[in-house]
């Protein structure tokens, strides 16, 4: 990809196989990744949606691969992920080069789901390029910002406020945010909140059409 086209992407959302639009953006184009992808947990929520790819790793080598390849040296990377395929997840970026910096517990007000336990927490874990400088003003490593979205825009809709300091502490003010599994667009409306240069990339063509439509009322 030409730096023109990676200009035109700036932004906005790309509608595609993210593995496939990473391989060509340049390298070391990004500052900072903040991303939801699928949790390989075959995922149905109450009114029957499901994620794409949620039942299949065959992207998560490749995907990590590419993420790797376009952040810049000695940057950052925060990925949601399940606790139940947390090794897969955890393999995969130790394979692309990334180095395990962090584990971020964001503490819900409510039980997405009760068995043995209630469940009323989401995970993600900080990775890191090279060696990153520390933040000024680092966020704690439990996170009680979560506000419930009802889901309404998709399946696993995560909420604004709990992306923005991350985005806050971890992108540089001039940098680019990139989410390659962009959703609804939850970060890249975070990412215009704290004043930062952004991009997207999603898969489906329902929810690519969705976070457009957010983009423009932000």
């Amino acid at each position: 990809m030409n730096r023109r086209l990676f200009s035109q992407m700036l932004g906005g959302v790309t509608c595609g196989d993210c593995v496939d639009v990473m391989a060509h953006m340049p390298t070391g184009a990004v500052d900072f990744i903040l991303t939801d992808p699928p949790y390989l947990v075959r995922y149905r929520d109450r009114q029957g949606r499901t994620i794409a790819n949620d039942g299949d790793d065959a992207w998560l080598v490749p995907a990590f691969a590419e993420m790797h390849r376009v952040l810049r040296r000695d940057a950052l990377c925060v990925t949601f992920c399940g606790w139940t395929r947390a090794d897969a997840f955890l393999a995969a970026a130790r394979a692309a080069g990334f180095r395990p910096a962090g584990h971020i517990v964001f503490r819900k007000p409510y039980a997405s789901r009760t068995g043995f336990l209630r469940y009323e927490h989401e995970q993600a874990f900080l990775l890191a390029k090279g060696r990153p400088a520390l933040p000024d003003d680092p966020p704690g490593d439990v996170l009680d910002h979560w506000q419930y979205t009802r889901n309404r825009l998709h399946p696993t809709q995560k909420p604004v406020s709990v992306l923005r300091p991350l985005i806050a502490a971890f992108a540089p003010p001039d940098g680019v945010v990139l989410d390659p599994f962009c959703g609804s667009g939850s970060t890249l409306v975070a990412a215009h909140r704290e004043g930062r240069r952004f991009m997207g990339i999603e898969l489906d063509a329902g929810h690519h059409a969705t976070a457009l439509t957010r983009l423009r009322a932000a």
